[in-house]
Parts: structure tokens; C-alpha cells; sequence
């Protein structure tokens, strides 16, 4: 499926649809089934310990995938996570946090999906992988 949605449209749409979350997320790129979204993880969202809390990386993970599969199927807020399986690799530090999503089955229905999640600047290994699942809304 061709991408319908921009990176700079993706922004908009979570401006419009989370204004509650929305500052927190940069998407960095969109292509045909692949984004990358940037979180600058601050005090807020750490845990015990100085680390990016799991929650925090979830959160990065799911926004990823969503954008990533409306850049594809256009701005649909329906779009729901169904399963979502994620591994934590290594303690993140706070800064920066990358999730590079890559979409690899986009069916009328269901959406799957994997996510890398590295922290630039420290070693190129993955702090958190999540393979996950989204629900999409029928047509009309």
C-alpha cells in the first residue's frame, strides 16, 4: 500500500487527536511502512533509578506503529493496539529515545508490526523491541 500520509501530516493529525500527548512525540520520518518517531525522555519520564521507565517506552513503541500504519491507511483514530509483546534490552539513559517502526503485514483488518527502540549516541544496540498488533477500523 502507498503512503498517503506525510511525516509532517502525521504531526498534525497528533496536534489534532492527542494535543494531551502530542508535544511529547516528533515523528523524524514516515515512509511506505516505516516511521521513526523521537521521544526526549525528561524527568517525567523516568523511573527509580534514573532509567526510561517501560511504560515510557511502551508509550514510544505504540505511537510509532499507530503512525506508521496511518501513514499508509490515512488519518484513522480508530486504529487500535490489540497485542503488543516488547522486550527490554538494556536501561536507557534520559535524552533522546528513537522508535523505528516497520510495518509488515497490512491487511483490511489487521495491522502487525515490529518496533526497534535505540537511545542515539550510546552503543547501536536496541534498548527495546516490540512486535505488535493493531486493530483497523472498517470502512464507512
Amino acid at each position: 500500500m502507498a503512503q498517503v500520509m506525510t511525516a509532517e501530516e502525521l504531526q498534525a493529525f497528533l496536534a489534532v487527536e492527542f494535543p494531551q500527548v502530542a508535544h511529547q512525540f516528533t515523528v523524524v520520518e514516515a515512509g511506505e511502512g516505516r516511521t521513526v518517531v523521537r521521544l526526549e525522555a525528561g524527568e517525567e519520564h523516568l523511573r527509580p533509578g534514573g532509567t526510561v521507565s517501560g511504560p515510557t517506552m511502551f508509550a514510544l513503541a505504540d505511537v510509532a506503529m499507530y503512525l506508521a500504519i496511518l501513514a499508509q491507511i490515512g488519518p484513522k483514530a480508530l486504529a487500535v493496539t490489540t497485542n503488543c509483546a516488547i522486550d527490554f534490552m538494556r536501561k536507557p539513559p534520559p535524552g533522546t529515545l528513537l522508535a523505528t517502526c516497520r510495518v509488515l503485514k497490512l491487511g483490511r483488518q489487521l495491522a502487525v508490526g515490529d518496533v526497534l527502540l535505540h537511545a542515539p549516541g550510546g552503543e547501536d544496540r536496541p534498548v527495546a523491541r516490540a512486535g505488535m498488533t493493531y486493530s483497523i477500523p472498517p470502512e464507512g
